[in-house]
């Protein structure tokens, strides 16, 4: 059963790796070398071709010349490009004065990382003026020829950025890769309208067709691709993979390869974001393939086969062959060729059952859909009993805590009161004792009023027979 751990998808470390083993990441569409191999490969195979033309397979003389007159011809076309951009054969080499050389290199060593806009401004300084002529004889050459088929302008293009590069080889590697990336953001921007899905090659209708094969597939469920999708952490109505859904949609809007690629990077961080919070177990390459297929087929990105391989023309080497950015487009092209290859097996379908759903005579099982609402409910069901045994546990908490203050306000009432009280007391006492002190005052005021009275009573009493006495003493004498 599709329930089960069982992966379809199995990707090791070894298989995204080139053939070759250089060490880079190899890519289906390159034949499982990286593009550093394949294009050497591609341009060694092509010269014997134009070369060992057979001379005695009993073809007329007049049909070999025109063949010899075409390779020519368009051998002569490709010299006549290089030569307008180039001016000769090889990349010349520099002769301005060592002086300007020298402002160059540090106007673009002080550039600061991402700064495109800063990029353009030196690149239009008067030390940079000769690069800015290379790029613009670049692009008005490039629009002239843009009839050349699209894997001799994708020559071209590669062939520039090495060219420029070699500008600033005594520069370290980050800083050059830097540089080169607003190299080819100026370069594909200007480009993008002549070269992206060209008319000499058959990416429209392998877009169409990769389209059509999505869409036959969007039946598939998460659980048949044993995708950890959902979990009972993930409200139902949620789609985990929905940021991954738009960035992969929005690739399509993008211009320059990098910005392109860009949106791919952002596509399966969201995908590796997802499956964390899907799962409580780390998310390993096996399911984070699985998680692409199914933002794949979730998703049907406009125009998908054009955009990988405009990429692979016109992107920048190391983008695709190394780093981050290199793992996972690689792991693009392998779901995409996961996606064109899908049989039975790979879902843990039998054949028979794979062409039902295939012809639309069969859908999920119904009984798989029930047990999915099912699950999905007891889910819902056991968050809601989880949220209300919170909610009875802050009510129970918040109750003692209303209690616990309630006596604390009653304990400071209290204590209030019997201060205020003892207080009271106290004030009454010292009234009592000021009151009873002013009387005792006031007493011994009178008291000693009275006595003066008397004394000076007394006085006056005792003091009349005496004058009396020398009155009557006076009489007599006379």
């Amino acid at each position: 059963m599709w329930t089960e751990k069982q992966r379809g998808i199995h990707v090791t470390q070894e298989e995204l790796l080139c053939k070759n083993a250089c060490g880079f990441y190899g890519n289906p569409a390159w034949n499982g070398f990286c593009s550093k191999c394949w294009r050497d490969g591609s341009r060694s195979a092509s010269t014997p071709r134009q070369d060992a033309r057979p001379r005695d397979d009993g073809a007329s003389p007049t049909f070999s010349k025109f063949e010899e007159k075409k390779n020519f011809e368009k051998s002569r076309r490709i010299n006549t490009v290089r030569r307008l951009f180039w001016g000769s054969s090889s990349p010349p080499k520099p002769q301005e004065s060592s002086e300007s050389h020298t402002k160059m290199l540090q106007a673009y060593q002080s550039l600061e990382p991402g700064d495109f806009p800063g990029f353009l401004k030196i690149l239009r300084s008067p030390p940079s003026q000769r690069l800015q002529s290379r790029c613009t004889a670049f692009l008005n050459t490039m629009k002239a020829y843009h009839d050349l088929p699209v894997q001799k302008q994708s020559d071209l293009v590669q062939d520039f950025y090495q060219s420029f590069a070699e500008h600033f080889r005594s520069f370290p590697e980050a800083q050059v890769t830097e540089i080169m990336e607003h190299v080819e953001k100026l370069i594909m921007t200007r480009l993008h309208k002549w070269v992206f899905c060209h008319d000499s090659c058959d990416d429209e209708q392998k877009d169409l067709a990769l389209q059509r094969r999505i869409r036959s597939l969007n039946w598939i469920t998460a659980q048949m691709l044993s995708v950890p999708f959902p979990n009972e952490k993930i409200p139902v109505t949620g789609d985990p993979f929905l940021t991954a859904i738009t960035a992969i949609i929005e690739m399509d809007a993008k211009r320059a390869p990098q910005d392109k690629l860009a949106c791919v990077s952002k596509c399966c961080q969201h995908i590796f974001e997802a499956l964390a919070v899907s799962s409580s177990e780390p998310a390993n390459a096996d399911d984070f393939l699985s998680g692409l297929v199914y933002v794949l087929l979730k998703a049907n990105p406009p125009r998908l086969h054009s955009n990988m391989q405009y990429m692979i023309r016109f992107g920048l080497p190391h983008s695709l062959m190394a780093g981050e950015t290199g793992y996972y487009f690689t792991n693009l092209s392998c779901a995409v060729a996961f996606i064109e290859k899908l049989d039975g097996p790979a879902l843990n379908l039998s054949p028979e059952d794979f062409e039902s759903y295939m012809r639309g005579q069969r859908a999920p099982s119904i009984a798989a859909k029930r047990h999915h609402v099912a699950r999905d409910t007891q889910s819902l069901l056991e968050e809601l009993q989880g949220r209300h045994q919170k909610l009875h546990q802050g009510v129970d908490d918040l109750s003692v805590q209303l209690q616990n203050w309630v006596q604390d306000v009653h304990c400071q009432i209290d204590q209030a009161t019997a201060q205020f009280t003892k207080a009271q007391v106290e004030i009454t006492a010292q009234a009592e004792v000021s009151q009873l002190a002013s009387v005792s005052d006031q007493g011994q005021h009178s008291e000693g009023d009275d006595e003066d009275h008397s004394a000076s009573v007394l006085q006056d009493h005792h003091g009349a027979p005496e004058d009396e006495r020398l009155s009557y003493q006076n009489l007599h004498k006379n």
